[in-house]
């Protein structure tokens, strides 16, 4: 494993991290998300990840907050949340982002991905597969559709798709640790680049990850609230 890649969850204007993905369930750890994004930096991460969880539930947007952190940071940014067609991925690449991460619209227009990848390379698109009880969640979350993992990772990399974000919803933001019969089901599943969006508590996690040889995971409340230390001891010894 090679990257631990710290989370800003954005919502009405704020660095924050729900629990179990309920927008009503939020901890707010920073008022400004560029202080959160500019805190992890000085600690060392090479890539932030931002999701606009008001794009994602349809209650809004943070696009100027976003495109302040990105012209505010010497690190690559990914963004998702609520990127649901083409125009509003290319005003996010074209605005700084390095790349964007398609979720809900990865299942309900999976053409979307394709014209993506097509237009501005495999290495600037990414898709994230939100789970719960082993099949598709989508909409920020709210919904669960009937694509099993195994499905939408296979119409994915026919499409070129090259990096998958898999996140297991019922343990995002609950620091209770990750599932390790799902985890072995989805690096199956998928043989491309994969990065764990969510469920990191600490470094017995990590060390599963490694021991799995999924690439990446994405950081959260474990950073926020200390279970998880950052940088990582694991990753900086060699």
């Amino acid at each position: 494993m090679s990257l631990v890649i710290p989370c800003v969850d954005i919502q009405s204007g704020r660095a924050v991290r729900l629990y179990e993905g309920d927008p009503d369930r939020e901890t707010v750890y920073f008022e400004r998300p560029l202080d959160a994004a500019l805190h992890w930096v000085e600690k060392g991460a090479t890539l932030v990840h931002l999701v606009d969880l008001d794009a994602a539930t349809g209650r809004g947007e943070n696009k100027n907050i976003i495109f302040e952190i990105t012209r505010n940071l010497n690190v690559p940014v990914e963004v998702g949340g609520g990127i649901r067609n083409f125009e509003s991925a290319q005003a996010l690449l074209e605005g700084g982002v390095q790349r964007v991460v398609i979720g809900t619209a990865a299942v309900k227009n999976p053409d979307l991905v394709s014209q993506l990848i097509s237009a501005h390379g495999p290495e600037r698109v990414v898709v994230s597969l939100d789970a719960k009880d082993g099949f598709v969640a989508v909409s920020g979350w709210a919904s669960q559709s009937e694509l099993s993992i195994e499905s939408l990772c296979e119409d994915m990399a026919s499409r070129g798709l090259q990096t998958l974000i898999f996140t297991d919803v019922s343990r995002d933001g609950t620091l209770k640790g990750l599932d390790r019969d799902l985890m072995v089901r989805v690096r199956k599943a998928w043989t491309g680049e994969l990065i764990v969006g969510g469920g990191v508590r600490d470094v017995q996690d990590v060390a599963l990850l490694k021991e799995l040889g999924i690439e990446g995971a994405i950081v959260g409340r474990s950073i926020y609230e200390g279970t998880l230390p950052f940088p990582v001891p694991e990753l900086t010894e060699r």
